[in-house]
């Protein structure tokens, strides 16, 4: 038997991202207030204003792969259907039947011809179209006309499928959301080969952006993970980079310093995390990768996701190597999950006010100065508009 060989990322002609001559990081020592985490009210006005209309992962185009395959995904408030069309493309919509304001499909599933609200029977095609209605003349047959449900736009890249849940036309396209420096970084890891190899989900009791805090930094490791000296100094060494809303670090632990240091291809010898705004941190070691994603459920409540993919190969040594160090970081992930209950625990005290960040956890108050001025921006915009 022929064996399939694992070809790994590389940079080829893309950004150099370490050297001497690169700073380790582009950020300086800040506070955020606690309210950013605890406010209901604030919570709210993110789900408007940066939520909804942002480009955000749902699913992998491997869920979706036959006419009538679908996934309903739910969160942040609001609940979707994706559906693959028989040309190939997407349709989808806000899963909210137009009748009554029930849930149309409650499960993901294959082989759909359109969808049922159990309810009352009315029927809606895969872009939401209201196609049947019991006892239509009963009806006002002007409202009837063209019923459609609120649309999704979606597109797909790296594998995933994207989606902006406040509809189309309301962020840029998704290539000039992602950006010039994203797509080719992070596409350098042909995410459209690899394969889901296993999901893994919490709930658990904080604020969505404390999940995405927690992927955002290097200065928890030493003692939340208890990484070994020689990494914490290694670690030292990482390189910060901000971009236009997402930002990226490369982090050269386990030995891979020298081997940047004679040739700085950070995609096939460091983790690279990319931070994808607003919900998404990628965590790229160079062999496999994990999608950390956030989805909030409440001010105080989010749903955790890992998602873990490999690429497609049968090399034996590829597959053991790569599954015993995604055991390993089973029990990593576990570690900042375990954590998350003390930020949980002190979260309504009188006494938490600010959170007090160091130089090099600048992407956190980048990515939180960044929710903030979209909510300020649109706060002003409506109330020009009011």
């Amino acid at each position: 038997m022929t064996t399939t060989p694992f070809v790994p990322p590389t940079r080829g002609d893309g950004p150099l991202r370490f050297s001497p001559e690169i700073p380790n990081t582009p950020g300086a020592s800040e506070t955020i207030p606690s309210s950013w985490y605890t406010d209901p009210e604030r919570f709210e006005l993110e789900r408007k204003y940066v939520l909804n209309p942002s480009w955000q992962i749902l699913c992998r185009s491997e869920e979706l792969v036959e006419p009538g395959d679908h996934v309903v995904w739910e969160g942040q408030g609001e609940t979707v259907v994706i559906t693959r069309k028989k040309d190939g493309s997407l349709g989808g919509f806000h899963n909210v039947c137009l009748h009554r304001g029930a849930r149309i499909v409650r499960d993901s599933g294959s082989c759909a011809r359109r969808f049922k609200c159990p309810w009352h029977d009315w029927v809606y095609d895969f872009d939401g179209k209201v196609v049947g209605v019991p006892d239509r003349e009963d009806f006002d047959q002007g409202i009837l006309s063209g019923l459609q449900a609120h649309q999704v736009e979606l597109a797909e890249w790296g594998g995933w499928v994207w989606g902006v849940l406040a509809g189309p036309g309301v962020a840029p396209p998704l290539e000039e959301w992602l950006g010039e420096d994203i797509m080719i970084d992070l596409g350098a890891y042909r995410m459209e080969d690899m394969f889901l190899k296993e999901k893994l989900t919490w709930y658990v009791d904080v604020n969505w952006k404390v999940v995405v805090d927690a992927f955002n930094e290097f200065y928890h490791a030493p003692a939340l993970h208890h990484i070994p000296p020689q990494d914490v100094k290694d670690g030292r060494e990482m390189r910060i980079f901000e971009f236009d809303r997402h930002a990226m670090m490369v982090v050269p632990l386990k030995g891979a310093l020298p081997k940047l240091k004679e040739n700085p291809d950070h995609q096939s010898v460091a983790i690279c995390h990319y931070t994808i705004f607003p919900t998404s941190v990628f965590n790229n070691n160079p062999e496999h990768l994990q999608l950390f994603r956030s989805v909030p459920i409440a001010h105080n409540k989010t749903r955790f996701e890992t998602w873990e993919l490999w690429y497609k190969t049968d090399d034996p040594d590829y597959l053991a190597r790569t599954q015993r160090h995604w055991d390993h970081l089973k029990i990593v992930v576990g570690e900042d999950v375990w954590t998350w209950e003390d930020v949980a625990a002190a979260s309504r005290s009188s006494y938490y006010k600010q959170n007090f960040l160091n130089d090099r956890e600048c992407k956190i108050p980048f990515f939180h100065n960044q929710v903030n001025r979209i909510i300020e921006e649109g706060v002003a915009r409506d109330r020009a508009g009011s």
